[in-house]
């Protein structure tokens, strides 16, 4: 079937601009949910709805049957002052779209009004996912499921734009593609007293010392050559004065891995070392673990039709496989329901200044990469709805 569709670069860099001058933080999405589904109503065909106070969903029902497939974007900023200087640069202090949110966005706005207009050329329904909260933990994507979003999908797709990849390229992987990226706590309970004196205190610092060596143990020793898993501890805090041996030292850190087994069985292991160490020294301790997202495994049919759409968009060469990444994402909560993938849209270009790393001040996108997201994500629903 041929799908003849025209892509308003113009209007999509227009929303784009729109949305990261006014960005919002994970769970306050108000404005840039309103303005979305304002937007949506303007696309003859769609049925636009709330699935929560933060998040848009817009369904398109073609009136014939066929596979019900869901496209995501999530709209949330981070918590950044901007130092890109542009002229569409953040009007929010302390607020700035530094990880592409504002480009997936708009690049799903584009492909609803494309997908609206050519509702007499498709099967089946689809669905828009425009998501609040990828950025903070439970996640927006999660209580979309609650909600019921997935209920019924057949296949589900997101992207990312990717600063580390050269604009006009496209990133797969086949299987795990992001890490579940759990945290840790660990509070050990001393005994405080004069730094002069230190054989009268039970010193937390010291004990804590020797829990953070002891936890590089578990990576070098306790994870399988073939298996991958970061222990990474990121934070340490104890003290208040140079002369005092403080009563409590709080440890934390993250733990990045694909299996659930792995996620078990360092929450088991970091417990058991740090009650011990403590416990050898004549200290206690008390110990969480919070199971973060899960990991994003990518469905190996579903990635081979994102490799083949890419291919025939951008050409061959442009396609690469990208290695699995210890960054965590919940778009995850959506293939728990239906097979899919996430891949990655390349953005980086040095000329423009848009490698900066994302969560950077200077992140930026180059806004060329946009159109091609759009075909990406139209061609896929074409291709699905024509089988």
């Amino acid at each position: 079937m041929n799908h003849s569709y025209e892509l308003n670069q113009e209007q999509l860099r227009g929303w784009r601009r729109h949305l990261h001058q006014n960005p919002e933080l994970s769970f306050q999405e108000e404005r840039t949910s309103q303005f979305v589904y304002d937007t949506l109503c303007t696309f003859e065909g769609l049925t636009v709805t709330r699935p929560t106070s933060c998040s848009v969903m817009a369904i398109l029902r073609s009136g014939r049957p066929g596979k019900t497939i869901a496209l995501r974007a999530d709209m949330d900023a981070l918590p950044l002052q901007e130092e890109t200087g542009a002229e569409y640069a953040s009007r929010v202090p302390g607020v700035m779209h530094a990880c592409g949110h504002d480009g997936h966005t708009a690049i799903l706005l584009e492909t609803a009004r494309i997908l609206a207009g050519m509702r007499q050329q498709i099967s089946g329904e689809i669905r828009f996912f425009f998501q609040h909260a990828e950025e903070q933990y439970p996640g927006g994507a999660e209580e979309m499921v609650r909600a019921g979003v997935m209920d019924g999908v057949d296949a589900v797709f997101g992207l990312h734009l990717m600063s580390g990849l050269e604009t006009g390229k496209i990133g797969i992987a086949y299987g795990p593609m992001m890490a579940a990226p759990d945290v840790f706590q660990i509070e050990v309970q001393g005994k405080g007293g004069h730094a002069a004196r230190p054989e009268e205190t039970i010193d937390p610092i010291a004990v804590g010392m020797q829990i953070v060596n002891n936890l590089q143990h578990i990576v070098s020793r306790a994870t399988g050559a073939f298996d991958q898993r970061v222990v990474s501890v990121t934070q340490f805090h104890a003290g208040t004065a140079d002369n005092i041996i403080p009563d409590t030292a709080s440890i934390m850190g993250t733990v990045r891995c694909f299996r659930q087994e792995l996620r078990e069985e360092a929450d088991e292991l970091i417990g058991r070392i740090a009650n011990g160490i403590a416990a050898a020294h004549g200290a206690s301790c008390t110990y969480q673990y919070r199971y973060g997202y899960r990991p994003v495994v990518n469905d190996h049919r579903m990635t081979a039709l994102v490799e083949k759409v890419a291919g025939s968009l951008a050409g061959r060469a442009a396609v690469v496989t990208v290695p699995p990444s210890m960054g965590g994402e919940d778009f995850s909560a959506f293939l728990q329901k239906a097979p899919g993938c996430f891949f990655k849209l390349g953005s980086g270009n040095a000329g423009k200044g848009t490698n900066y790393p994302h969560h950077h001040p200077r992140f930026d996108i180059d806004e060329e990469a946009l159109p091609l997201g759009v075909e990406m994500f139209v061609h896929l629903i074409c291709r699905l709805s024509a089988e």
